[in-house]
């Protein structure tokens, strides 16, 4: 058997009792080599395989090696929830016509975990949008960026910028600009559930010129959302 886990944003604490409770009965755990380190204290006594980035289908033919040959119930973490840019997609594909049962098991998304430290954000309909151009163009980010903001979404941005893409967050602002006020309240979290999160609440004019990176989740409001007592607030409608 195998589980595809969402082990929420960051440390043990911010994991569904559900996705302990799997890890618990799994007699493997296989991930990101960093993802595993967060829940170490989960994974005692267990097998573990750990690899870096790019290398995910390495990580879902071990797990399907660990469940069919040799016959292990494993858990497959992923951060945040494992359906949200996430490994349950793959290694679903990879378990196709093998017979082995794959179940994904949800997670906190980064999306959730910095809405709730950045106040109220995504009280109305919001979208997420990586900046990762590994895998999807970046002209296909833009439009989706563009379209973001003719539907008037809250957007929340994941991988915002790296070593190799320091720019793309800017290039993703600029985009916004063309159709949102410089005024918009936005706000970004680090390290969202592990040791040195911060987080800054500010406008999209001014979140355009912070050095973010890959550890950042940024939330970025609609043409309704507010700055309340250090807070982004997107109103629902309710009558106060």
């Amino acid at each position: 058997m195998i589980y595809v886990v969402g082990t929420g944003p960051g440390s043990v604490d911010g994991m569904t009792q559900e996705a302990r409770n799997v890890i618990a009965s799994c007699d493997a755990v296989a991930g990101y080599r960093r993802y595993v380190e967060l829940i170490e204290e989960l994974t005692a006594g267990k097998i573990t395989y750990t690899d870096g980035m790019t290398q995910e289908r390495d990580r879902c033919e071990m797990a399907l090696k660990l469940s069919s040959e040799f016959k292990k119930n494993v858990a497959l973490v992923s951060s945040g929830d494992s359906g949200v840019y996430g490994m349950a997609g793959l290694m679903l594909e990879v378990a196709k016509g093998t017979g082995e049962e794959v179940r994904v098991v949800p997670g906190v998304t980064a999306a959730n975990s910095a809405a709730a430290i950045l106040g109220a954000p995504l009280m109305n309909d919001y979208v997420t949008i990586s900046l990762s151009d590994l895998m999807t163009a970046w002209e296909t980010i833009a439009k989706r960026l563009v379209a973001a903001c003719m539907g008037d979404f809250v957007i929340c941005i994941y991988n915002p910028a790296s070593t190799q893409r320091p720019e793309h967050f800017k290039r993703a602002c600029d985009i916004l600009l063309l159709h949102k006020s410089p005024e918009t309240p936005a706000g970004y979290v680090r390290n969202i559930g592990r040791e040195g999160q911060e987080h800054e609440i500010m406008t999209l004019g001014e979140i355009r010129e912070r050095k973010l990176d890959m550890l950042c989740t940024v939330i970025i409001g609609n043409s309704t959302s507010y700055i309340l007592d250090g807070k982004i607030i997107t109103p629902r409608g309710y009558k106060c």
